[in-house]
């Protein structure tokens, strides 16, 4: 079996993308699908973490203060790994508070421990905090990629001509060429197939189109107050939303930033999702969890009993509470419901092209 499925993570000058198969290894690290035909991908947004137990949480209740510091990020991690077995990790940005981190380097080495702990391949993109400490932008991201276990790469491949830190429109850039680079080898692989694989991407600040969502149209809740409609998106809106949807292939984005939302929403045809905030040391609001999105990709079975394209893609949030509650499940996107759809757009077609 070639690539049935793709993920797309993007650090604003740095950008990779992992092909998901039963056969492709990078770093002896092994992304495939499990026996049971899924894929299973932790989200961990905006750790903020700093210097360890030295570090104070913020926003909890008056009876947590006293006890509470980034080793309760850290012990949340190492519940959720156990939990979930999930088969990649990935740290959707901020995952070090810089400005109070007094050792950028030492702050990485304890927010990442419990990853590189599990043997599990893992990836990070990087926020807007990242680089406020003793590393700049570029040296957390050459750091983090020094790291055991991690598939993050400095621009990666053919992607060596792009360069400035903190231009957004790079993001358009790496995934139009990234994407149609893998859309013609999965359609005329060993196995062709009709359609690119299904794509899912993460990055750390939401783009604008977020803001599309409320009550009637969401999973999940939009608690925060600033920004457009609760969304502190990009102040320019750059397009990538616009290429996504021409490209086709990402069925869902996943991002962090606002701590307090975690919502899920459909908007031509992909699906925005927040994680919601994971790190103590990062604001939220007391009595509200601290939360981590969980993503499985699952295989169809096909006649003769193997495994064939991606059927479905689900979600699900965890709290951190006593019983790690998994809340708001989902279908994200399913094989028969897009199949469906891309009949009924081609009836619709086909009917305009007999009225012309």
């Amino acid at each position: 079996m070639g690539m049935n499925f793709m993920v797309f993570a993007v650090s604003v000058s740095w950008f990779w993308s992992i092909p998901t198969s039963h056969v492709f290894a990078a770093k002896q690290q092994k992304l495939r699908f499990d026996e049971n035909g899924e894929f299973k991908i932790l989200q961990v947004a905006d750790m903020h973490y700093a210097d360890g137990k030295k570090t104070l949480c913020l926003d909890v209740l008056p009876s947590q203060n006293a006890s509470c510091t980034d080793l309760n990020t850290t012990a949340f991690i190492h519940r959720m790994i156990l939990a979930e077995k999930p088969n990649l990790i990935v740290f959707t940005g901020d995952n070090i508070f810089g400005f109070d981190s007094s050792d950028s380097a030492k702050s990485m080495d304890a927010a990442f421990a419990p990853a590189i702990a599990s043997n599990i391949p893992w990836v990070a993109v990087l926020g807007n905090h990242d680089q406020e400490g003793s590393l700049s932008r570029e040296g957390v991201m050459k750091y983090i990629v020094g790291m055991n276990n991690t598939l993050s790469r400095v621009k990666p491949g053919k992607v060596r001509s792009i360069d400035g830190f903190g231009n957004y429109n790079l993001e358009q850039v790496w995934f139009e060429k990234t994407s149609a680079e893998l859309r013609k080898k999965y359609i005329k692989g060993h196995v062709p197939q009709k359609e690119a694989a299904p794509g899912l991407a993460y990055f750390h600040i939401p783009l604008p189109e977020y803001a599309s969502f409320d009550s009637s149209n969401m999973t999940g809740v939009k608690m925060e107050t600033y920004g457009d409609n609760g969304i502190s998106s990009a102040s320019v809106n750059s397009g990538f939303f616009t290429t996504l949807v021409t490209a086709g292939d990402v069925k869902a984005v996943f991002v962090g930033h606002d701590h307090i939302n975690d919502f899920c929403g459909k908007l031509m045809d992909i699906q925005l999702c927040y994680a919601g905030g994971f790190g103590y040391h990062a604001y939220g609001q007391a009595g509200w969890s601290r939360r981590a999105r969980v993503v499985v990709a699952s295989l169809e079975k096909t006649g003769k009993g193997s495994w064939g394209d991606v059927e479905s893609i689900k979600t699900w949030k965890r709290l951190d509470d006593e019983h790690l509650t998994r809340t708001d499940s989902e279908v994200l996107w399913s094989k028969s419901t897009h199949g469906k759809e891309a009949v009924a757009k081609n009836k619709l077609v086909e009917s305009e092209d007999l009225r012309k």
